[in-house]
């Protein structure tokens, strides 16, 4: 498995390609779990994947493109990323080598990162544990802070990895509990 990120270029026929990506793919664990055509392209034309602030990239295992990830707030020293994988390549094993990749990525072509971070729902426990086995630090539990289809709320659950982390390959813990009612 060779995992590898091809960066998106703004282009009709990639937008295209963007669109047919997040219209054939379900997301269950984002904000907005399927996406119509007047949806994706809103985001492509607003410059979601191509900008400033976001970078977007395939991801590719080998020849094969196996999903999408954003990079955002890169005019800060710590971005964020949204991964998402093609149904077809979930529940592979593919979430940490992926995730691991896009670290090396992240800390090689951006000298001044600090920490890499990434959020997902309470309830995907696949993407949590992804996290921790791929060396991020879950950081906070923000209660009741994803809004769901359905009109509910779930925690959204914060992890990160900090640059000396990853250069040293290991995790620098800290006390929840540092400070006594």
């Amino acid at each position: 498995m060779a995992i590898s990120f091809l960066p998106l270029v703004e282009s009709v026929s990639e937008s295209q390609a963007v669109v047919q990506f997040l219209t054939s793919n379900r997301f269950p664990f984002h904000v907005r779990a399927e996406h119509s055509a007047e949806s994706a392209r809103k985001l492509v034309d607003e410059g979601r994947f191509w900008s400033d602030e976001s970078i977007g990239f395939w991801i590719q295992d080998g020849p094969e493109r196996i999903g999408l990830v954003v990079l955002d707030d890169l005019e800060e020293d710590t971005p964020m990323f949204d991964l998402r994988l093609a149904e077809e390549f979930r529940g592979r094993g593919l979430g940490v080598p992926v995730l691991k990749a896009l670290c090396a990525l992240v800390f090689d072509r951006f000298p001044e990162i600090v920490r890499f971070e990434g959020q997902t729902r309470e309830d995907n426990i696949a993407m949590r544990k992804t996290f921790l086995r791929a060396g991020f630090l879950k950081e906070a539990h923000y209660r009741l802070g994803w809004p769901t289809a359905d009109g509910g709320r779930v925690a959204s659950v914060a992890y990160a990895i900090l640059r000396q982390d990853w250069v040293n390959q290991e995790i620098t813990p800290f006390e929840w509990e540092d400070v006594p009612a």
